[in-house]
């Protein structure tokens, strides 16, 4: 199980929380009131294991950033560690960032391995531009990494 997220190149050190779907069946982000928290699908992948593991964080709360405020400022070969409960760190490479719109969001495209029995993660937040009245982000930014590398 994964415990804490790092991007050492944003700064970021974040605990991680078991999380499922939402009533909707979308992935179910941490509470607003734990804006430094990112959140893990636990029905997926383990970080580190073959497949997709998902994270989930806020982009931001109504008075300062979350802490996927930076992710779509990641660039390819910046490493993402995952620090597991085994005291293993799985670390990841990433391979790119995308800004996928909410209409017409492909969930495989977003959430699905890029390749057979690799394993991989994807951090996902809120991105583009807010809409007051709907109150919700137009896009969501995917950031896609590969595992390279376990350890202690």
């Amino acid at each position: 199980m994964p415990q804490r997220l790092d991007i050492p190149d944003l700064g970021v050190q974040a605990p991680v929380v078991a999380r499922g779907l939402d009533a909707r069946g979308a992935l179910d982000p941490p509470p607003f009131d734990q804006p430094g928290v990112v959140g893990w699908y636990a029905a997926g992948a383990k970080p580190g294991a073959a497949g997709t593991a998902l994270m989930v964080g806020h982009l931001d709360t109504e008075t300062r950033p979350a802490v996927f405020h930076g992710i779509s400022a990641l660039k390819p070969g910046e490493t993402v560690r995952v620090i597991r409960d085994d005291g293993r760190v799985a670390e990841f490479t990433v391979d790119d960032v995308r800004v996928l719109t909410r209409e017409g969001f492909d969930a495989h495209q977003a959430y699905g391995p890029r390749r057979s029995g690799r394993a991989e993660l994807r951090l996902i937040t809120c991105g583009d531009t807010f809409d007051r009245a709907s109150r919700s982000y137009t896009a969501n930014v995917i950031v896609s990494a590969y595992l390279t590398g376990t350890g202690l």
